[in-house]
């Protein structure tokens, strides 16, 4: 069974940063890909960044420039890595992850339960 575990959540200050991390067991490919999404009170899950197992990175034009995804191979494990954030960035942040041919941000099948970001001063 492929379970995910997101940490690194909490409340930040406008301006702050933040790292998420996300560890994926119980995968059997090595080809997968992981990505991010948020999700803020009464609006859709919307996809915010992804990355395959070749490190190739997929990053949504609100969170371009401040948002940063990465992965290690060897621990099973991915990070998004905010900066500058705003009060907009607030939301339930929740990891996938989904064998892949190339990374995407749509049709994922394994996620972790979230972790909450709140931005604000």
């Amino acid at each position: 069974e492929v379970q995910l575990v997101e940490s690194g959540g909490g409340l930040v200050q406008p301006g702050g940063s933040l790292r998420l991390s996300c560890v994926v067991s119980g995968h059997t490919s090595s080809r997968y890909c992981m990505a991010w999404f948020r999700q803020a009170p009464g609006k859709e899950r919307v996809g915010i960044a992804a990355i395959d197992s070749d490190g190739k990175t997929m990053v949504a034009d609100s969170v371009k420039g401040r948002f940063t995804i990465s992965k290690d191979n060897a621990k099973s494990t991915s990070y998004l890595q905010m900066n500058n954030l705003k009060p907009e960035d607030t939301a339930m942040y929740f990891c996938a992850a989904d064998i892949c041919s190339t990374v995407r941000l749509y049709e994922y099948d394994y996620w972790g339960q979230g972790t909450q970001v709140t931005v604000s001063s």
